[in-house]
């Protein structure tokens, strides 16, 4: 596939139930990444995997978060009760390579 397929389009869900998202990457990636966007607030980095291996990951990525993206099936990234707070636009993406993150000294 020349494109990422993220499932489900739409997800709604009351508070305190477990919501899952799916994400394919293109053919021939390795790398993983998932975002999210609240409205009005900057793009968040939630985490990203090399191949199967989780990378790095935002504190958010805790008890309540749970990202997988196990070999020969799709990644997913799973809020195992929601809060109100989590309501936002999710976004998968994938890249044969990654550049290692630069922080100003």
């Amino acid at each position: 596939d020349t494109k990422v397929t993220q499932r489900p389009r739409l997800l709604v869900k009351a508070s305190e139930q477990k919501a899952k998202m799916d994400c394919v990457p293109i053919k021939g990636h390795s790398y993983v990444y998932w975002y999210r966007k609240k409205l009005e607030e900057e793009l968040e980095f939630l985490v990203y995997f090399q191949n199967e291996e989780l990378i790095q990951k935002a504190e958010i990525i805790n008890e309540r978060f749970l990202a997988q993206c196990p070999k020969n099936s799709s990644c997913t990234l799973e809020i195992q009760s929601t809060e109100s707070g989590d309501t936002a636009l999710y976004f998968c993406a994938s890249s044969k390579a990654t550049v290692p993150n630069v922080s100003p000294s």
